[in-house]
């Protein structure tokens, strides 16, 4: 059974720091990514990495914010998020598959997906 199980969301202050965790079991995966969806818009790319090599790959708008990353003895994948702003408010899901890089934000190359954590940023 496949499982990825994400926490570290909360409420913080702009100009704050989070860290999301996502640890997933059940099976392997090439990469692993971080969306975001926020009330009333579509779900959106925010980070992807691969497990073997670790390339990452991030949205225009968490880049130099924004860091993914992870530990391959634990299976985890983290999203460190510095300098929040309003505009990062939204649910974040972790997702798992084996997406091409040329697509790697496309929501859809993602087979597994966590129950999402809520990330919200106060102004």
């Amino acid at each position: 059974q496949v499982q990825l199980v994400e926490s570290g969301g909360g409420l913080v202050q702009a100009g704050g720091s989070l860290r999301l965790s996502c640890a997933a079991s059940g099976r392997t995966f090439s990469a692993m990514g971080w969306f975001r969806q926020a009330p009333g818009k579509e779900r959106e790319f925010v980070a992807a990495i691969y497990w073997n090599g670790g390339s990452t790959y991030y949205a225009d708008s968490v880049k130099g914010r924004f860091t993914i990353s992870r530990d391959n003895a634990k299976n985890t994948v983290y999203l460190q998020m510095n300098v929040l702003k309003p505009e990062d408010t939204a649910v974040y899901y972790c997702a798992a598959g084996w997406p091409d890089h040329t697509i790697v934000n496309v929501f859809t190359e993602y087979v597994y997906w966590g129950q999402g954590t809520q990330v919200t940023v106060s102004s």
